[in-house]
């Protein structure tokens, strides 16, 4: 291993799902598991968990009350799982370098890696950054094309962008407990626009808490708002009330917000009109 060993075995993984990705003869449910021949795929109720992936009896069970997107993305994370348990030399890097709730967490992330790499091939996710840019817009096309739900996109979406960038699926959602009013008269159950998913490119430390509430007058609410995509020079709008500045791209679809933040200093001071 490298003096780095998850990036070394998220770059493996990788190598692993293309090759596996490369093989079927489509990216349906039942294409995806071609790859693993006497391995049964079941659909039962698992309650808050989304599936498993029973290396003793081969089998696969996907959660069935949960989105169409999201059984595909957990198939293809299970099918990671495999992969992973099938390569030895990597398994036992991963043992070596980490142990206990650590290891469970890499190996989590990993198998995440996997599914993006099944489900959204390279040569996808560059075609919708080249047509779109670093941008809200590429991470909802991203979606649309590979049949994912927008979270499960900007995990490949960070991956590949060479700018240092935070990506976000922005929702309506409860507001955290400390945001809530300290009158008790005020009413407290309304919905604000707020953070689901976040993710970043590498070399960039931080992401948005999910929960995150976003400020009625920043370009996501905005976008929110109006229906129309907006790009202006704005900021990252941490939890803690810190601001980073940043080149915000907020694009509205399907209920949600995705949003980047480019922090590259060349983008900042601009504004772009709204789509």
């Amino acid at each position: 291993m490298t003096p780095d060993p998850f990036s070394a075995a998220k770059v493996r993984m990788r190598e692993l799902a293309a090759a596996y990705g490369a093989g079927l003869p489509g990216r349906d449910t039942h294409s995806l598991m071609t790859g693993l021949p006497g391995v049964e795929l079941r659909f039962l109720s698992l309650g808050w968990r989304d599936g498993a992936f029973d290396p003793e009896h081969n089998v696969i069970v996907i959660n069935s009350d949960v989105r169409p997107e999201r059984q595909r993305f957990t198939l293809a994370h299970e099918i990671g799982h495999a992969l992973l348990l099938g390569d030895d030399d990597l398994l036992s890097d991963l043992h070596d370098a980490y142990e206990g709730d650590e290891l469970e967490q890499k190996i989590e992330t990993l198998c995440n890696v996997a599914a993006a790499a099944i489900l959204m091939p390279e040569p996808v996710v560059a075609e919708m950054l080249e047509r779109f840019g670093a941008t809200g817009r590429a991470l909802a096309e991203l979606a649309k094309r590979a049949e994912v739900s927008a979270s499960s996109a900007l995990y490949a979406l960070a991956e590949a962008t060479p700018e240092p960038t935070i990506y976000a699926v922005c929702a309506l959602g409860k507001p955290p407990r400390e945001a809530l009013p300290a009158d008790p008269d005020s009413p407290s159950g309304e919905k604000v626009l707020s953070v689901r998913a976040s993710s970043s490119t590498r070399d960039v430390k931080y992401t948005l808490a999910s929960g995150t509430p976003i400020p009625g007058d920043h370009p996501a609410a905005v976008a929110f708002e109006t229906g129309m995509e907006v790009k202006e020079s704005s900021y990252v709008p941490f939890r803690s009330g810190k601001k980073m500045k940043a080149f915000v791209a907020a694009y509205p679809s399907r209920g949600l917000v995705t949003v980047s933040f480019q922090l590259d200093a060349a983008r900042l001071g601009k504004k772009e009109d709204r789509a």
